[in-house]
């Protein structure tokens, strides 16, 4: 009969929880970003030049190009900076993901027509 053992080999959990907070504030620049982009015109133009210098089909799909552009790029730089400032790290898990809840909560919120409505009208 074989003996098992277990590795006690300990991960950080900064890494983790990097990549939950990173989601969550590239999920709140969307939602942002398609906020700005309905109360200004110039907003919109430049959400849509943005998406057009660099994704094939952008005119395609307007000016949410851009707004995926700004998304895709708060979350790839904020989880590059979480992790590098985390890596060795123990962080609280419970705690970030928390925080995840409630940044994809505002985000999901911020897009509801009425508070968007609210928004673009103030």
């Amino acid at each position: 009969m074989m003996a098992v053992t277990s590795s006690s080999t300990h991960r950080p959990t900064g890494p983790a929880a990097a990549a939950l907070l990173a989601a969550g504030l590239g999920l709140l620049a969307l939602s942002v970003s398609h906020v700005l982009s309905e109360a200004s015109t110039a907003f919109k133009d430049a959400m849509q030049a943005l998406g057009n210098a660099w994704m094939p089909g952008a005119p395609g799909i307007g000016p949410y190009s851009g707004k995926e552009t700004v998304g895709l790029l708060v979350w790839l730089l904020s989880w590059a900076c979480l992790h590098a400032a985390w890596r060795k790290r123990e962080v609280n898990l419970v705690a970030t993901g928390a925080v995840m809840l409630a940044l994809l909560g505002i985000a999901t919120t911020i897009l509801w027509p009425p508070v968007t409505g609210w928004f673009v009208h103030h």
